[in-house]
């Protein structure tokens, strides 16, 4: 109890600080406490000698008097690890540093000139990563804190990863669509890639481990995401596109694969239509990411993918080409 009364102390001062005044509401907000506590907080900061001084009135407020500046504002490590995610605050929120980074950002703020003691608030107020996809609900991992603090001590961690045993040397955290994974060295051999929430269990250990210089986390990702995007693609499909679907093909399907197809693919005919051989996941994800293409597009080869095409054509007219169901009117057109 005595740490976090001095904790919240030292914040008090450092808000303070930042600011001209503040309002005992104010304050309680910024504190989570009472404005009974913050009172109580002002009188004991001023016996030790702090000059905090209260305004009276229904404007009034707590300031420092006489240009006051603490030396606490030296951000601990964790702090200044944490101020450089400041951007994601989702993700400082899940990994369980939204209070390192709260802390660093108000000793920064403290530290600054008072023209410049806006500058957080304005740049949040500019800038914020929203990580996940449309029409997704993210989920945190329940064992992504244990991992984060793993990866920010360098500990090494015995986890269970799809009923297997691994010791793991977790070298950094991963947020991809509001996926989380881990780049970890397995069992002290290779470099490898775990989504979270696969893990069903996860322990620090006593041993720490240090890290190999070279590893560089972005190149790391940035590799590993492409081999996996290359390695889900084990089928080909064979096409025939307008210049309409060549256009909305790479927002539909694997982005590198359809550039390079399109690429490669011969001249176009007369009508600008051209024939490309596309690399795909499968015949159904193929089927479910090019039927948006509609007329724009013809399937040539497989013939089941060909043939689903047609069936589904022949629906789509069974379902358009009469009466709107139920109204025994024809469809406006």
């Amino acid at each position: 109890m005595a740490t976090m009364r001095a904790a919240r102390l030292i914040k008090m001062v450092l808000l303070l600080q930042s600011r001209p005044s503040m309002t005992a509401a104010e304050l309680a907000r910024e504190l989570e406490v009472s404005e009974r506590t913050v009172t109580r907080d002002a009188l004991a900061l001023s016996e030790a000698g702090v000059p905090v001084y209260a305004d009276r009135g229904r404007a009034g407020g707590y300031r420092l008097v006489g240009g006051y500046r603490t030396r606490l504002t030296g951000l601990a490590r964790s702090e200044a690890e944490a101020l450089f995610l400041s951007g994601v605050p989702g993700a400082l929120r899940e990994m369980g540093l939204e209070d390192a980074a709260s802390a660093a950002r108000l000793k920064v703020s403290a530290a600054l000139l008072p023209s410049l003691r806006d500058a957080s608030d304005s740049a949040a107020q500019r800038f914020h990563l929203d990580a996940p996809g449309w029409y997704q609900e993210p989920e945190t991992p329940d064992l992504l804190p244990v991992v984060a603090e793993a990866v920010w001590d360098d500990r090494v961690v015995a986890a269970r990863y799809r009923d297997a045993e691994r010791r793991l040397e977790p070298y950094g955290l991963v947020l991809k669509a509001g996926v989380w994974y881990l780049c970890a060295l397995a069992d002290g051999t290779s470099f490898r890639v775990y989504r979270i929430d696969r893990f069903t269990a996860v322990s620090l250990t006593a041993e720490r481990f240090e890290r190999d210089a070279s590893f560089d986390l972005p190149a790391f990702w940035e590799e590993r995401a492409a081999q996996f995007a290359r390695s889900i693609l084990r089928a080909e499909v064979v096409l025939r596109l307008s210049p309409e679907a060549a256009h909305r093909l790479p927002h539909v399907t694997d982005r590198a694969a359809a550039r390079e197809a399109l690429e490669a693919a011969g001249p176009a005919d007369e009508r600008g239509w051209r024939t490309i051989t596309l690399p795909v996941e499968s015949e159904a994800v193929a089927f479910t990411q090019l039927l948006s293409l509609g007329a724009e597009l013809e399937v040539l080869r497989p013939d089941g993918l060909r043939e689903r095409f047609a069936e589904t054509a022949a629906r789509m007219h069974a379902r358009y080409g009469g009466p709107a169901a139920g109204t025994g009117r024809a469809p406006q057109r």
